[in-house]
């Protein structure tokens, strides 16, 4: 048969270029494949992977088979695969020694029960048989660990409930179940070692200093790590190159991708990072994960630093991953050399069914046995722009058989077609994270790299491409996430929140993006409290907003100042003062605290009060204005009666009330509410163009959870608007006495009496003035919303 022929009839079963090259120089097999594809009546490549993976074994397993009447049931063997009968190679296995032993004698009926058709295990069933295996040999399994591994296959492959399970499948669970029970590989499982390590001069040292003040960095997770100098590494000499760049300090870095704001989980990291550093007297890197130049704009870059700037602390450096991408590239060559990297051109589903993701078994990829000059070879093609994105990557060669998946043989290099904000178009391939981060790290002497759990099984592939590449092994170490309920994190949920005008932008108050938090008039040092409130653990933190909102309220009770606000006010008129009538009231900016100082009001015939604060009718369990009832006014020295009021027949709203200034007598009021007096000599009142409540903007704690999606949970109420209020004049003195000049409007933060603690606005301007609410004054008020 003509090499075109038979490459054709091959073709059919499926085989990739590379197995079919393969085949065609093993004349054996390459005439069993044809026979099978001819038995399999097939006029097209079968589709079904797994199908064509079946026919491809069981070619090779008859292909040293002469007896006739074994071949002639082989077409029996083929239609129970093509009719997904059989569905594995243990399957298989049983169809293909039943018709080695029944000859001329085999049927349908009886290969179906050799081979045990209808008898697969589901993937429920395999978990359950697995966890009790587990379970029966806990104990010999949790001593030994993963060198249990060997007897462990062995065992669990003897059980009959799953002598028919895909061994894919089986394997999946084992892994899963492992990892589950002993978690990633660690130095428990390193082979022993010769001699006990002695500690550095710096690491002696650094046990000996005395303890500082606890706090989170001095106990839970933070308190446990390391001292600089304990890192183990494959050579001594690393670790004194280390210690000689770094002096012995701690030095850690904030790494975060330039491609969307920050959000309040990223508080956690900032203050972990920066933190930790200098309360070690150590230094803090930030540096840009620039690796994905499709995603990063500058805007993001900015409002990065912006906001670690804001949070109060100031990175020992700005660098770049891009800063690297050459020595990045050199290493990624260098991997090649030492037989560790290659360059696959598998389709992503590929890759995903090599990996057994899909129950099949999992097997190594066909370019990954290419002899290494030829690898370099096609990394330099992809380098100089020979392949377009998607055709090709190079990946680390790691291994296949530990049963973490960041042993998989991860990509480390991806062909995209971007331009770089730094580098422009320099580059036709980009490194990815899991091969950056560590190599990065390991560049800028990192002693502590911190991250959050989801990157735990990360450790073990950044620890071994440290290792492959022989150069200095920083330590990773991973705490527990800061998440927040009651609201959404993700940037493409935002996104469209933002698209759909759901919200305003990124910095709507209503969001958790810290761009936000900080618009909303939240002070850093209340954010950077509630996280070390919170403390740092290995596990995953889901706060309610209360709690958070109850930190902050608790910042701003104790270091704001306060000022009468009237955000829907109503005139009040004394009858009994004169036109002309002026009193300079003292009003302290802090009652109780005599730091904080004081400013004068003007006390006049006419002054405003809030609507919230007067009732037409009067009731046993009412306190403020009403019809004949004397209330105090905070800091006047004489009550207030009303005598009269009017109303708006249009729309029943009050609009003037008339009341009596009782100077003539002294009462002492039940209670006392704010106002502000209309004076124009004192250019009071300031008029407030807007005073925005900001309410939660999802009704429930998970909005996720809404059967039709998030934007159906938005709290149609999330904001309120007040046009019309006014503030005394205290405002004034008060931006001149408590805002650091520079400062942002949001840093402009008080106390309204009785109504919620506020900031100014960005969107404040010469002629008009907007308030922000950043949190009500008591909680219940916010569970009301």
């Amino acid at each position: 048969m003509a090499d075109n022929d038979l490459s054709e009839k091959l073709a059919l079963l499926g085989l990739s270029d590379q197995k079919l090259s393969d085949a065609l120089k093993n004349k054996k097999l390459a005439a069993t494949l044809s026979s099978v594809a001819q038995e399999s009546g097939l006029t097209s490549p079968v589709e079904d992977k797994t199908s064509a993976a079946l026919l491809q074994s069981l070619a090779s397993a008859t292909k040293d088979v002469a007896d006739p009447s074994v071949l002639a049931a082989r077409p029996l063997v083929i239609n129970a695969i093509l009719d997904k009968k059989i569905k594995s190679s243990v399957q298989l296995d049983g169809a293909v020694s039943y018709i080695k032993s029944a000859g001329e004698k085999a049927n349908a009926s009886d290969l179906e029960e050799a081979a045990g058709v209808g008898k697969e295990s589901t993937p429920e069933q395999i978990k359950a048989e697995i966890a009790a295996y587990f379970e029966a040999n806990k104990e010999s399994i949790t001593t030994n660990r993963y060198k249990s591994i060997p007897s462990l296959m062995a065992g669990i492959k003897r059980l009959p409930g799953l002598k028919w399970a895909a061994p894919g499948e089986v394997k999946l669970a084992i892994d899963a179940k492992l990892l589950e029970v002993l978690g990633p590989k660690d130095e428990r499982d390193a082979p022993p070692k010769k001699t006990k390590k002695e500690k550095t001069p710096a690491a002696a040292a650094a046990s000996t200093e005395p303890k500082k003040a606890r706090n989170m960095f001095t106990e839970g997770f933070l308190g446990d790590l390391h001292k600089p100098g304990g890192n183990e590494q494959t050579r001594p000499e690393l670790m004194e190159q280390h210690l000689k760049a770094t002096g012995g300090k701690v030095v850690t870095r904030f790494p975060p991708e330039p491609n969307g704001y920050l959000h309040i989980g990223h508080s956690k990291a900032i203050a972990i990072n920066f933190g930790y550093a200098k309360f070690n007297d150590g230094i803090c890197y930030l540096r840009y994960d620039d690796t994905n130049p499709e995603a990063e704009e500058e805007k993001y870059f900015t409002a990065i630093l912006d906001i670690i700037t804001w949070l109060g602390y100031k990175p020992y450096q700005i660098t770049y991953s891009s800063d690297h991408f050459q020595e990045l590239y050199d290493l990624g060559e260098e991997l090649i050399r030492r037989d560790k990297g290659y360059v696959c051109f598998c389709t992503a589903e590929e890759v995903h069914n090599n990996r057994g993701l899909h129950g099949g078994p999992r097997i190594a990829c066909a370019h990954r046995s290419k002899p290494v000059e030829q690898s370099l070879e096609e990394f330099r093609a992809m380098r100089d722009g020979k392949y377009a994105p998607g055709e090709a990557t190079m990946r680390m060669k790691m291994d296949l058989e530990d049963p973490n998946p960041q042993m998989w043989d991860l990509v480390a290099y991806r062909v995209l077609n971007a331009t770089h904000h730094r580098t422009g178009d320099k580059w036709k391939i980009y490194p990815t994270y899991d091969f950056t981060h560590c190599l990065c790290d390991s560049f800028e002497n990192i002693s502590h790299s911190l991250c959050t759990t989801e990157f735990y099984l990360s450790r073990q592939s950044y620890e071994w491409l440290c290792d492959a590449l022989d150069v200095y092994k920083p330590a990773q170490r991973e705490y527990g996430r800061l998440n927040i309920t009651g609201t959404i994190m993700s940037k493409r949920k935002i996104l469209r929140l933002v698209k759909e005008h759901y919200v305003s932008g990124w910095d709507d108050p209503r969001l958790f993006t810290l761009v936000a938090i900080k618009r909303r008039g939240v002070p850093p040092e209340a954010i950077l409290s509630f996280v070390n409130e919170l403390g740092v653990t290995t596990t995953n933190s889901n706060i309610q907003v209360a709690r958070f909102e109850s930190s902050v309220r608790k910042y701003l009770e104790d270091n704001t100042p306060r000022l009468m606000l009237i955000p829907d006010p109503i005139p009040m008129i004394l009858e009994n003062l004169p036109d002309d009538y002026v009193e300079e009231i003292a009003v302290p900016y802090k009652p109780g605290a005599s730091e904080f100082g004081e400013h004068t009001v003007p006390f006049t015939k006419k002054v405003f009060i809030d609507r919230s604060d007067f009732r037409e009718v009067d009731s046993a369990d009412y306190f403020r204005l009403a019809p004949g009832k004397s209330v105090g006014l905070l800091k006047v020295p004489y009550t207030v009666k009303v005598t009269s009021f009017t109303k708006d027949p249009a729309t029943g709203k009050i609009t003037e009330i008339r009341a009596v200034y009782e100077n003539d007598k002294k009462v002492k009021p039940k209670t006392y509410i704010q106002w502000v007096a209309e004076s124009a000599a004192h250019s009071s009142p300031i008029k407030v163009s807007e005073v925005r409540n900001f309410n939660r903007l999802f009704l429930s704690e998970n909005p996720e959870s809404n059967p039709d999606g998030y934007l159906a949970d938005i709290n149609p109420n999330s904001i309120e608007l007040c046009e019309n209020a006014v503030i005394e004049i205290g405002f004034d003195d008060f931006k001149k006495k408590f805002v650091k000049p520079g400062a942002g409007p949001e840093s402009m933060r008080f106390q309204a009496l009785r109504v919620g603690y506020f900031c100014v606005d960005k969107d404040t301007t010469d002629e008009k003035l907007v308030f922000n609410r950043i949190v009500t004054l008591k909680e219940d008020s916010s569970k009301d919303n």
